[in-house]
């Protein structure tokens, strides 16, 4: 295959594993975001940029055939509303201009409070304020791909776990205490069947869908994640396979209110309890069918996460 020229907004783990996978097999990688990541790939090429300036997005996606968003905002309600539109407005008229394919990281925020596996195909939702900003772009990259000003497609994953992924409940809030001999203070319970996205999983799909041909863009695809478990039973393979103890403490609503005035990202999770009050299962069939990429084992991400944390 033709080398590629790829835009990356964002150097989180997401986009980081992304770049790390380009990068790999030879192709053009250019870093957008703010400040320069102190740990940039040998090969990348660092550019300043704000998502949230049309000047910034328009110059970063000139002269690339695909960019890909993995670029966070802060976890607030209130900006979200606020800056979400008008980053994925930037990104729709950036990609227009220079005719880039825009590959979008995405998550399951869109469809709302469901009982049933979430598929692609299910109705955006307007409940909340997150969920329904993620609804509202959406609508906005789709009606601009039917519009035929760009080719766009959304990639849709659950909660993040592996290696370096700070606000993982997995990762950072269960192996790092764990392996510290702390107990793991869960936000919520953790005894729902629940689906958990591995970030290398998330990246290889990203990859896969920015070499995708354009019938695959125009829709979104989710993520594959390993077997559902419990948060529980994830974290119970975790210290086995750690060889530690493990010991958990759910925070009650009362505590975790009053936490919620010094910890603001508590108060943000209580509209998305929908999430945790009930099995919140992914179906990924429709990836599986179109390019046959199975999931990581829980076995093989859980120790990669454990290695990371120990080498410190």
């Amino acid at each position: 295959m033709k080398a590629q020229r790829i835009a990356i907004f964002g150097h989180g783990p997401v986009g980081r594993e992304t770049a790390r996978l380009l990068l790999a097999r030879g192709d053009f990688v250019r870093i957008v975001q703010r400040k320069p990541p102190a740990d940039l790939l040998p090969g990348a090429l660092f550019i300043v940029g704000d998502l949230l300036s049309a000047v910034d997005v328009e110059a970063a996606c000139d002269g690339v055939d695909t960019v890909i968003c993995t670029a966070g905002l802060p976890y607030r309600a209130s900006v979200w509303e606020r800056d979400w539109p008008v980053a994925m407005d930037n990104l729709v008229n950036g990609c227009a201009a220079s005719g880039a394919r825009l590959v979008f990281a995405d998550n399951l925020y869109m469809y709302g409070p469901q009982t049933v596996p979430l598929r692609e195909e299910l109705p955006l939702t307007d409940f909340g304020i997150k969920p329904r900003v993620r609804a509202e772009i959406t609508r906005e990259w789709r009606d601009a791909h039917r519009a035929g000003r760009v080719k766009a497609v959304a990639v849709r994953a659950s909660d993040f776990y592996g290696p370096d992924v700070p606000n993982s409940v997995i990762s950072y809030f269960g192996v790092r205490a764990m392996l510290a001999g702390k107990v793991v203070m869960l936000p919520y319970g953790c005894d729902q069947p629940h689906d958990f996205t591995y970030v290398p999983d998330f990246a290889h799909a990203l990859v896969t869908l920015a070499d995708a041909p354009d019938a695959d863009y125009g829709q979104a695809w989710h993520v594959p994640n390993a077997p559902t478990r419990t948060l529980r039973q994830v974290l119970q393979l975790a210290s086995e396979l750690a060889g530690v103890k493990l010991r958990i403490r759910v925070l009650p609503g009362w505590l975790r209110g009053i936490m919620g005035r010094f910890v603001p990202e508590l108060v943000e999770l209580d509209e998305l309890a929908f999430q945790t009050d009930r099995p919140y299962i992914v179906d990924s069939r429709k990836f599986l069918a179109r390019f046959g990429i199975e999931a990581t084992p829980f076995e093989t991400g859980l120790a990669e996460t454990i290695a990371s944390y120990r080498k410190g």
